[in-house]
C-alpha cells in the first residue's frame, strides 16, 4: 500500500492521487479506479476532453439510460458510461495542471447540480 500520497485534485464523485512511491496516478470516480503512469493521464485527459457530449446524447436520445456518453477501453466489452455532469466532474478532475501544481478553479453552473427541478 502506498504511503506518500499527495492529493492533486477533487470533486463530489471521486479525486486524483499521486503516489510518489510507485510513481502512479491514483484516479477514484464514483466505483471506478484507475492507477495510470503520467503519460496514460495525459492521453486520458485529452480524450475526455474531447469528447463531445452533444454528439453522445443526441446519438443515444432514444435510449431511457441515465448515462449516454461512452469511454471506450482496451477490453473489447467493456463502456464505461457517463452523464454529462459526470463527464464535467471527470474534466474538473484531470484537468489539474500538473507542471503547476494548481488545481483547475471554476464557478459551479447550472448543469453542476445533478437536480431535478419540478415546478408546480
Amino acid at each position: 500500500m502506498c504511503q506518500n500520497i499527495k492529493v492533486l485534485s477533487k470533486v463530489n464523485s471521486g479525486e486524483l492521487l499521486f503516489c510518489e512511491e510507485c510513481e502512479l496516478y491514483h484516479l477514484a470516480f464514483n466505483n471506478l479506479f484507475f492507477a495510470i503512469n503520467l503519460e496514460e493521464l495525459k492521453r486520458l485527459r485529452y480524450y475526455v476532453n474531447n469528447i463531445d457530449p452533444e454528439y453522445w446524447e443526441q446519438k443515444y436520445n432514444s435510449c431511457s439510460v441515465r448515462r449516454k456518453i461512452p469511454l471506450p477501453s482496451t477490453q473489447e466489452n467493456l463502456v464505461i458510461m457517463f452523464s454529462r455532469q459526470e463527464l464535467m466532474e471527470l474534466r474538473t478532475l484531470l484537468n489539474y495542471d500538473v507542471f503547476n501544481g494548481e488545481i483547475f478553479n471554476k464557478f459551479l453552473n447550472v448543469d453542476d447540480i445533478d437536480y431535478n427541478l419540478i415546478l408546480n
